[in-house]
């Protein structure tokens, strides 16, 4: 059996159990039976435990077994595939890419957004993180003409709005952000760093909107209203972790957050124009009326 064709299995089998809630191998191969995968034989008991097995090795998702409850199977660590975790990502990524792959055919009516990464200083990357390695990098910002080399501890690598980033953690103790589309070089050094204990990625990000950390703004509390179809698009895909709903009616719905009105946030009320209106607070308000003011003059024949 091909690698690729056990990861559909997985995949298949992490899905279908995680959709169920909590479900028998009985009415599991029901369901296998279905597919094209099975080739109308059920799954034995051995090949499932061995794909129980895997997918925890590979995706850090654990099946476990109900005894009491007529031995009946369900994530143990669901949380996983409800954040913005690495086995979720996975999950989604590999899914979708053997649905794709299984439809070839519609190739040129299936259109895909670019990443800007070849994934080579990815690979660097990501290696010196397993083994704690510092990495030296040659980084050219937008507002300069020439790169300048930074060494710095690789904390972690995150994806934003299809870019990737990397957040690196300076001698002094400071943290940056780099984009991965403008690192020009970058080495794995010898030299080894001791990752914080503490440093919890996710919880760094907690209060940010997306990759802005070091702007000296504060969290605080933010309410947006959404118009027209607006409120359907972010009940669907929220804005940020904190996201709540206050209020509706047929014109308009108000959502709560708590975060920092950094510039990449303030960047995306601006991208929907009328969709979007600041109620507060004041500063954030003001805030938004003057760049609206500024993007008008930009309009203003001269």
């Amino acid at each position: 059996m091909t690698i690729p064709t056990l990861f559909k299995q997985y995949i298949w089998l992490v899905n279908t159990i995680h959709k169920a809630g909590s479900i028998s191998l009985v009415e599991i191969n029901q369901l296998w039976v279905q597919t094209e995968m099975s080739g109308g034989v059920p799954l034995a008991r051995t090949t499932f435990n061995r794909h129980k097995d895997a997918i925890q090795d590979i995706f850090g998702i654990y099946i476990e077994c109900a005894r009491r409850n007529n031995y009946r199977y369900y994530i143990g660590n669901e949380e996983v595939l409800r954040e913005e975790s690495v086995q979720n990502w996975m999950l989604s990524t590999l899914s979708v890419s053997n649905l794709i792959s299984e439809s070839m055919s519609l190739q040129n009516r299936i259109l895909l957004e670019q990443i800007p990464s070849d994934g080579a200083a990815l690979r660097i990357v990501i290696s010196a993180m397993k083994q704690n390695s510092r990495v030296e990098i040659e980084y050219q910002r937008y507002s300069s003409a020439d790169s300048k080399s930074y060494a710095i501890d690789p904390y972690c690598i995150k994806l934003f709005r299809r870019r990737w980033y990397l957040l690196g953690r300076f001698d002094d103790g400071g943290y940056a952000m780099f984009s991965f589309d403008r690192i020009n070089d970058v080495r794995q050094l010898d030299e080894r760093f001791v990752l914080d204990p503490d440093f919890d990625a996710a919880h760094f990000f907690d209060e940010c909107f997306g990759v802005v950390i070091g702007d000296g703004s504060k969290p605080e509390r933010i309410v947006l209203r959404a118009y027209g179809l607006e409120p359907y698009y972010l009940r669907d895909l929220p804005l940020h972790s904190t996201q709540r709903e206050l209020e509706s009616n047929e014109e308009w719905t108000d959502f709560e957050y708590y975060l920092r009105p950094t510039n990449d946030f303030q960047g995306y009320i601006l991208s929907h124009g009328p969709w979007l209106k600041v109620l507060s607070p004041p500063t954030l308000v003001q805030d938004i009326r003057t760049k609206l003011q500024q993007s008008l003059e930009n309009y203003v024949e001269k």
